[in-house]
Order: C-alpha cells, then structure tokens, then sequence
C-alpha cells in the first residue's frame, strides 16, 4: 500500500513538473509572438510613415504649382467697377472696355490687347464688375499706375486675386488701420502686409494675423546705405501685383463669393 501511495505522489509531482514546464513554455511563447507582432507591427508603421510624410511633400509641392499658376493666370487681370452693362454682345463688351481706357486713360486699345473679358456675379440693378484679362502686363500696369484718373468718379479698378489672396487681404485690414493709428504707413501688397514705421524707414513684411504661409515669403531687409536688396529678397519684392491701400470691405467680400461662385459652378459641369 505505502509503494502504490509513493508511486502515486511521484506521478503527482511529475505532472506538477510538467505542468509548470507547459506554463514558461507558454509564457516564452505568448512573448515572443507577442514581440514578433510588436517588431512587425512597428516596420509597417515606419514603412507607412515614410509613405506619409513622401505624400506630405508632393501635397505640398502640388499646393506651391497650384498657388503659383494661380498667380500665374490672373497676372494680367484687372477688376473694374462701374462699367455700364449696356452690351448686347461680347463684342460691344470689348468695344465699351476700349472706349472707357481711351477715355479716361488716354491708352488706344485694340482687340488684341484684350484676351478676355467677362462680367461676374449675378446681374442686378447696378452694373456687375468686369473682368478684363490683357494680352500683356504693361496694360494693366499703366492703367493701374494712372487710376488716380478715376477720382471723384463711379469707376474703380483692382486685381484679380483668388480667394484666399481676397481673404487674407480682408484679415489684415484690421491691422493696417492700427498700424496708421500708431502714425505707420501701412500698406497690403498681394496677401503680405508692408509696414514702414517713422522712426525705423526700413520695410517690414509681415504675414496675416492667422499666420497662413504661401510661397517665397521672406522679410525685405536693405544691406547698405542706398538700400539695394540681396537677389533672395529681390525675388519676394517682385510681385505680379501693384501696392494698393485698403480696399473696400464690400468690394473684398464681393469678390470672395463670386470666387466661391465660380467653383461651384466648375464642380457642377464636372
């Protein structure tokens, strides 16, 4: 009797051994699948990373392409207000666009200095701006350089900025009255605003209050005393468009829903 209780506890003591055994088995198991799935788990992730941030930087590219023929495409645009919508055709159109740069500008147009020419947003009882696209830059240079011509009229000419340009220019009129308040000049060039203070004349380029970056934008700082510009500041002062004062609030948000308007209506016909 006592040989079999031996035996038995013996038995019961092997499979205690093999049970404890099968547990670590298991556990060194669970652990190094688990460590697999972990080290697998981690390559795909800095696989997929890669792959992010590569598809960050063609968005960003692709964003910069798009900005630039943005700007690219309205560079010879211009805004006018007033034009009486007396035409019949594009044709009287273009012909009452001629008239209107001979008459108070003194600049003889012919059909082909115009590329284009269109009105925008929905008629109504006052005349819808016009969009004129010019065959060349120094058109719409001259006729801006010489609008002080339209005082004390109905008539008004602006840039054809996209929308965001048009709202970054609407932030930053807030800050430009404070800094006229303060005794600066300040003046918005394209979306940057341009301070010059009485006490420091050197141009000061600032970003809108929201920080919305584009493009190039770089502070202007002159290098000697007859204030000439490094080639890499050069480049951010060049701009496609004319320093301009305030525009009107009403004028910025016109233009900012015929902007809207006309993506929509793009997204329809696709």
């Amino acid at each position: 009797m006592e040989e079999v209780l031996r035996a038995l506890n013996s038995i019961k003591n092997e499979l205690n051994e093999q049970r404890l055994e099968i547990r670590a088995t298991g556990k060194n198991v669970t652990e190094k699948v688990t460590e697999n799935i972990n080290k697998m788990l981690e390559e795909k992730f800095l696989v997929w990373e890669e792959k992010h941030e590569n598809l960050r930087k063609v968005v960003e590219n692709q964003e910069k392409r798009i900005y630039f023929l943005e700007k690219q495409e309205r560079k010879r645009n211009l805004v006018i207000f007033g034009i009486e919508e007396t035409e019949t055709s594009y044709e009287n159109l273009e012909r009452n666009i001629i008239n209107w740069a001979d008459q108070y500008f003194s600049i003889k147009l012919n059909y082909s200095d115009i590329q284009e020419v269109k009105r925008i947003g929905k008629k109504g009882v006052r005349p819808r701006p016009t969009i004129v696209s010019f065959t060349t830059l120094g058109i719409k240079i001259n006729i801006l350089k010489n609008r002080y011509a339209l005082k004390n009229t109905s008539y008004n000419v602006k840039e054809d900025y996209p929308k965001y340009v048009l709202e970054k220019r609407k932030e930053l009129q807030e800050q430009v009255q404070l800094e006229r308040e303060k005794g600066n000049k300040a003046i918005i060039k394209y979306d940057k605003l341009i301070i010059l203070s009485k006490n420091n004349p050197k141009r000061k380029l600032l970003s809108s209050p929201q920080n919305v970056t584009t493009p190039n934008a770089e502070e202007i700082t002159p290098i000697n005393k007859k204030n000439k510009l490094r080639k890499s500041d050069a480049l951010v002062q060049r701009s496609n468009s004319i320093t301009e004062g305030i525009m009107k609030p009403s004028m910025l948000n016109f233009l900012i829903n015929k902007n809207a308007t006309n993506s929509a209506c793009s997204q329809d016909k696709q």
